[in-house]
């Protein structure tokens, strides 16, 4: 039996400890909060969006890169079989449209509330408001492995072996908690999380840990957040939500991604799911000139729509423009585009000429915006970046550099689409960690 410490209670610390556990191991799991799965208990708007029953290779496909660092974690802890777990602990799930599994309750504290229970009847000990400061390392002497001499010189046909020597190598040995206090163990697990939504706790400790350590750290962007934009007509739809629209990004010029789903407009931009997608698509990339376009109507190409524009100013000729843009767009949508095409909307429906019209039908299937950025971290779902993934093995979790040192969950450069497949990540990886300690 080895003694484990596991730095951070959400999916990934959680998961971790647990699989320590069942492998016979004594886990003593830090949290700087007063309760377990503080940023788990706000996820899916307070439902927990538990993981995604997609096919696997559908799975890797909303990966934003670096997907094959986590076929091992992933195959041995697939989307199937986190969903049979957190039913067994207590929490039976549903799946709704996207294959998004949630909670049959709808209530994030009861897929918490199921793995804490797993924990505390393993006898898991739980340090609440505890804050880790440090991580201890030594550096130990170990003997190096047998390999070639250099010369390749032959004896009996047999290339000669030098001798082992005698090296050093550096091991985790414990932490050090806020109140100065040193606690020693075999191995440690990292799942401090990132650094969105700092008020659940996620602050960085973790990319901390690893720059004392001398580990790479990939910088840290703000992922799964709303855009701002500088037009401010969009400001002016603040509240409006648009179902089965489309939006194709452009980054420096390059079509980086382009998908159907919800948009909501807010008083700095855009958001809801499409627009947290997409900004995902953008947070590895450097580009200074970005762009959104909107298609409005995806169902129907352009001509087909001023076929239909057509028709509605055919039958209600007499009524003004203003009057008619309810029955297309959404009200203060409609007012928009009207601005926008500079058409007043007090004229008549006969009096649109055909520039005019084809105008609307552009603004409609082409609605450009410009974005200025993105929201801070206060916003992000996720973080993108965070430790380097060529510091870690991927089939242990095991940091190459520090022996009995492993990562889990947001604090690696891991990141996916919104849906359930952040939360996989945290899950698959946490429980590699404890299963490899």
């Amino acid at each position: 039996m080895s003694k484990i410490a596991v730095i951070g209670g959400g999916a990934a610390g959680m998961m971790a400890a647990i699989r320590a556990l069942e492998k016979g191991h004594q886990v003593t799991l830090f949290e700087k909060n007063e309760k377990l799965g503080k940023k788990l208990y706000i996820t899916g708007k307070g439902r927990c969006n538990v993981t995604n029953a997609c096919e696997a290779d559908v799975f890797f496909t909303h990966m934003n890169g670096n997907a094959k660092f986590l076929y091992s974690s992933f195959y041995a802890f697939d989307n199937q079989a986190v969903q049979d777990y957190i039913q067994k602990a207590g929490c039976p799930l549903k799946v709704e449209r996207g294959n998004r599994v949630f909670p049959v309750s709808d209530h994030s504290s009861d897929v918490i509330k199921a793995l804490r229970q797993r924990l505390e009847k393993l006898g898991c000990e739980i340090l609440y408001k505890s804050e880790i400061k440090e991580l201890l390392a030594e550096d130990m002497p170990c003997e190096a492995d047998e390999f070639l001499s250099e010369d390749n010189s032959k004896d009996n046909g047999k290339y000669k072996k030098s001798k082992k020597k005698k090296g050093y190598e550096k091991f985790v040995t414990g932490v050090k908690t806020g109140d100065g206090k040193k606690h020693f163990f075999d191995s440690v697990i990292v799942a401090t999380g990132g650094i969105s939504y700092p008020v659940t706790g996620s602050t960085g400790d973790g990319y901390k840990f690893g720059r004392k350590l001398g580990l790479d750290i990939v910088e840290p962007v703000p992922s799964l957040v709303p855009f701002e934009t500088k037009e401010i007509w969009a400001h002016s739809l603040q509240g409006l939500a648009l179902k089965n629209v489309t939006a194709t990004l452009f980054a420096d010029g390059k079509k980086v991604f382009s998908q159907m789903g919800e948009l909501l407009f807010t008083h700095f931009g855009i958001s809801g799911p499409l627009i947290l997608t997409a900004s995902s698509e953008l947070a590895r990339k450097k580009a200074q000139d970005v762009k959104v376009i909107l298609d409005l109507k995806p169902a129907i190409d352009a001509a087909q729509f001023d076929k239909r524009l057509i028709r509605e100013f055919e039958e209600n000729h007499k009524k003004q423009v203003k009057n008619i843009m309810p029955g297309i767009y959404p009200a203060r949508l409609g007012e928009v585009i009207l601005e926008l095409a500079g058409i007043d909307g007090e004229r008549p429906a006969y009096t649109v000429t055909k520039p005019e019209r084809e105008t609307l039908v552009r603004l409609t299937k082409e609605l450009p915006l410009t974005i200025t950025g993105t929201r801070g971290f206060d916003e992000a779902i996720i973080t993108c970046g965070g430790i380097a993934l060529k510091e870690v093995n991927p089939s242990t979790m095991e940091c190459k550099t520090v022996k009995g040192l492993y990562f889990a969950g947001e604090v690696l450069d891991l990141d996916a689409h919104t849906g359930g497949y952040n939360l996989q990540i945290a899950w698959s990886t946490g429980y590699l960690a404890g299963d490899s300690v």
